[in-house]
């Protein structure tokens, strides 16, 4: 199969999936283009902060496109590139994009809140506390898994005499500094934008001007450190990330990166149609792999797949990142189809990408540990990711050192914006467990006292959240994926569950939930049983010698699993008993700010009909 057919096949089933689903759902469900969000009502200056559509998608699409698209996919390529490919567009169009949409839309319609604030409203206290906890321990498998990616990307290479290979550590110590320049260049490109109001072209010209420099700056300086030397290097970029105003870092960063990342799409599809054109984009990796062969080993198709491919079909930390910063962003309610349903579909597009490229790469890859393509010297995904667009720009006239430069930079940018949104909602989930109403904790803070009072700190529940995920860290991400997948997609299930009972307690309709429902709690179950199998059966075999991997691990599996039985146990049950319309859309919380807002925009409406009438 010719790569460059599949990518055309793809974009065009995908693009129908937004243009006619996500158009039907959002009409379904009805948007107000004349309300005003909770991200004007309620700016704060920190957390609810009104962003342009293209900024806001660009918060969303940074934020949940991380390593799951590329390392998902590719390791799933075990049972072929087809059966991956499939889920990927049906998975994408029909779960996730719906799944992130829907939780965009929920929390608007609810002031902004957080999914946990809103199966508090919708499910019960209870639901709410255990569902913190749940989100909590998932954001620290998030950590650990994607800080361990980012560091091995950038970590150098040393040889027998303990020197640093410079020719083989270039290009991740080049995007390593570019890395450490992002942070400052973000804060610095945020301010510039708040005090010159930038927007549309200035603002893009701008963004062009400081990725030149930083990577002109970067490729003469590349910064070599061990793995462990960059774990204390992005532990001190999260502390900051997850503690500072939204508007301060986050959101420029996240800007500045989705120009990258379209930079890199655009690269990948040109690149892929040049190998095409000169007959090099030939799918040489098996269609479908021999199912019944794996699942003698114990790897089966169900749960599998459905886990491992992760972000790219369908992710639950997404409606984390739709629901505790996007939705406190949206400017406008038209605004929510491209933010949450939009940013899914271009997502499902890069795991497209990463399918295709790593189906050409298998006939001159040796690429053991990644599924299917495993017949020779280890190379990770995201290693087989890199290097086959970097190929592909090459084809093309790109110069092979800046090309391998861009692409292990922006390889570790997919997991390092998506690590830095998780560290955020971990320090938040870990706030709000400690609230005691369902409003925000910041209007509570002040009388609180003792012990609660030092836990809620923004500072203390930043630290605690990242020495848990630094801790599980050095386990590998290879240990920890299968438990990030599972307990990813209950988070979907537990999502959905939700939104499905606020869309019957609204008096909207919700039928088009109820078979993602059914199929990811039947399908997360299965694996998270297994996962715990697998750790038990490792204790067994080499006893204190995997404490600290699988011992930790198999904590992390209980309790994932206790904690999702009970949390959809209460979902269900408050769906089955909620009456149709029982609760209608949440009463707008006006911030003083809020309410100045509203008296100007009412006055100025007043004024304009009056001068209409004189007319």
């Amino acid at each position: 199969m010719n790569g460059i057919v599949v990518v055309v096949v793809a974009a065009v089933v995908l693009a129908a999936g937004y243009l006619g689903y996500g158009r039907w759902l959002a009409a379904k469900w009805g948007v107000d283009r004349e309300a005003i969000t909770p991200a004007r009502r309620m700016e704060d200056g920190k957390n609810f902060s009104p962003a342009s559509c293209f900024t806001a998608f660009s918060h969303q699409f940074s934020s949940i496109c991380g390593a799951g698209p590329v390392t998902g996919t590719i390791a799933a390529m075990m049972f072929g590139w087809l059966p991956v490919l499939l889920w990927v567009l049906v998975g994408g169009i029909f779960f996730g994009a719906v799944h992130d949409f829907g939780a965009l839309y929920a929390s608007v319609k609810n002031n902004g809140k957080s999914l946990a604030q809103l199966i508090e409203k919708y499910i019960g206290r209870t639901g709410r506390r255990l569902f913190l906890l749940f989100s909590w321990l998932f954001t620290i498998i998030v950590i650990a898994a994607f800080v361990d990616m980012v560091a091995g990307t950038f970590q150098a290479t040393f040889d027998a005499s303990g020197a640093v290979d410079t020719a083989a550590s270039y290009a991740g110590g080049t995007a390593g500094t570019i890395s450490i320049l992002f942070t400052f260049v973000a804060i610095a490109f945020g301010w510039l934008n708040r005090r010159f109001q930038l927007s549309g072209v200035r603002e893009l010209a701008l963004a062009v001007v400081l990725f030149v420099a930083m990577f002109a700056v970067g490729m003469q300086f590349p910064v070599y450190l061990s793995k462990f030397g960059w774990f204390a290097v992005i532990a001190v970029y999260l502390l900051f990330a997850a503690a500072m105003p939204i508007q301060t870092l986050k959101q420029p960063r996240d800007y500045l990166t989705s120009i990258m990342m379209i930079v890199m799409i655009v690269c990948a599809v040109l690149g892929i149609f040049v190998l095409g054109a000169n007959g090099q984009a030939t799918m040489t990796a098996p269609m479908v792999a021999d199912i019944s062969a794996l699942a003698a080993k114990g790897s089966y198709l169900f749960p599998l797949l459905f886990v491992s491919v992760a972000c790219g079909a369908l992710s639950g930390f997404h409606s984390l990142v739709s629901t505790n910063t996007s939705s406190k962003q949206i400017e406008k309610e038209s605004d929510m189809l491209p933010v949450g349903y939009g940013a899914m579909v271009v997502e499902s597009f890069v795991g497209v990408l990463a399918i295709v490229v790593a189906a050409i790469m298998f006939s001159d890859l040796n690429t053991a540990g990644t599924g299917a393509l495993n017949n020779g010297v280890a190379a990770t995904p995201f290693s087989i990711f890199s290097q086959g667009i970097a190929r592909g720009m090459m084809a093309f006239g790109i110069d092979g050192t800046l090309a391998t430069v861009f692409m292990t930079m922006c390889v570790s940018a997919l997991a390092l914006t998506s690590v830095d949104a998780v560290a955020r909602i971990g320090r938040l989930s870990f706030q709000e467990f400690f609230a005691r109403s369902n409003d925000a904790l910041e209007d509570e803070q002040a009388s609180l006292t003792g012990v609660e009072k030092v836990v809620t700190n923004t500072w203390v529940a930043t630290v605690l959240t990242l020495a848990l995920g630094f801790a599980l860290a050095f386990g590998g991400y290879n240990n920890i994926w299968p438990l990030f997948g599972a307990s990813n997609q209950l988070l979907g299930g537990m999502t959905m569950i939700t939104l499905a009972v606020f869309c019957k307690c609204t008096g909207r309709r919700g039928w088009m939930l109820y078979v993602p429902v059914v199929f990811l709690l039947c399908c997360t179950f299965t694996s998270l049983v297994q996962s715990t199998i697998g750790c038990v059966n490792a204790l067994a075999a080499s006893g204190a010698a995997v404490i600290a991997t699988s011992g930790l691990q198999l904590v992390f599996a209980i309790l994932l699993m206790v904690l999702g039985v009970i949390v959809a146990y209460n979902c269900l049950k408050e769906f089955f008993t909620k009456e149709a319309g029982s609760m209608p859309d949440e009463e707008p919380e006006w911030t003083e700010m809020g309410r100045e807002h509203v008296r100007e925009q009412a006055a100025a409406s007043a004024q304009d009909a009056g001068s209409e009438n004189v007319a």
